[in-house]
């Protein structure tokens, strides 16, 4: 096997117009590595072309290494699975859609060799939409108060990272996948470097309010068990404004200005503490739900088809 300098990782879905030029300008922007690196790309069960137009291309290109997973796995398996493929000393994870744009990569790479084992790309002006600026900000914020970690919503998968880096995120046995807080749970020496952020050629995101929630639901329940931590505060706290209600309204009993306690007040009690319970035991639940699909050891994704591995 040939010396591998840097292994490119993408993630394909949607991109059946984009793979072509993505390649082409990835080859433009490793030419200083000679022929010492790889393009591995991961076609994420799309519903277009993307795989035709990756076998095409592995067919007459020996740097470029095709996916093909068996069904929609998810962005974050998909990349797990390019890792498990990549034989670089340095690996660049990134997008399809050309927002991360690969004429970075150098300028990371760069950063790199001068002793650190991660770089992120921050993007200096992000070029999405409102909807998207908001609601990444939203899941950052809310994932990063509630897993107790640090979370930029300037920093998303794009990057380079060492060969040990990468090992270790794929020791990580979780069967939920999320790559930017893998990566910064296994530490390792890191700076950020600002990036030009690329238009979106074409199409939009695949990430609906919808599958962000989601996506934040199933990675705070497997990082963290925060949510469990603060129903024990909520209830402490309803617990002691119960204590001091009750000994208010007896003191108001016993010099006489209650006379019938309150239908009102009751039907107000219990609504709100069987909702709090209700609320308690979902809670409860999806944290049993995952531990069953841990314990069930499927595997993260199925591979249905390579090309030049």
């Amino acid at each position: 096997m040939k010396h591998i300098k840097i292994s490119i990782v993408s993630p394909v879905y949607l991109a059946e117009n984009l793979v072509n030029t993505l390649v082409e300008r990835l080859h433009k922007s490793l030419s200083s590595f000679g022929d010492h690196y790889e393009i591995i790309l991961v076609e994420d069960g799309s519903p277009d072309k993307s795989w035709e137009q990756i076998d095409k291309i592995c067919k007459t290109d020996k740097n470029v290494k095709g996916i093909k997973l068996s069904r929609n796995f998810g962005q974050h398996y998909a990349i797990t699975a390019g890792l498990s493929h990549a034989n670089g000393e340095w690996i660049v994870v990134m997008d399809c859609d050309l927002q991360d744009k690969p004429e970075e990569i150098l300028q990371l790479f760069n950063k790199a060799t001068e002793g650190y084992d991660i770089v992120y790309a921050q993007r200096r002006e992000r070029q999405d939409n409102i909807f998207k600026k908001l609601s990444s900000k939203i899941f950052y914020k809310t994932f990063g108060y509630l897993t107790n970690s640090k979370q930029d919503a300037s920093i998303a998968n794009f990057g380079i990272y060492s060969n040990k880096v990468i090992k270790s995120v794929l020791s990580m046995k979780d069967h939920v996948r999320f790559f930017p807080t893998m990566v910064q749970w296994v530490g390792f020496k890191s700076t950020k470097i600002y990036v030009k952020h690329g238009l979106r050629e074409e199409g939009e995101s695949s990430y609906s309010w919808g599958k962000l929630i989601r996506l934040a639901i199933d990675n705070i329940i497997s990082f963290s068990d925060k949510p469990l931590r603060l129903t024990i505060r909520l209830g402490l706290s309803i617990a002691s404004i119960s204590f001091l209600s009750g000994i208010f309204y007896l003191y108001r009993y016993l010099i006489g200005e209650i006379k019938v306690l309150g239908f009102a007040s009751i039907i107000i009690s219990i609504w709100f503490l069987s909702g709090l319970i209700i609320f308690i035991l979902g809670i409860i639940g999806a944290y049993i739900g995952k531990t069953f699909d841990r314990v069930k050891k499927r595997p993260t994704y199925i591979i249905s088809e390579k090309k030049n591995l």
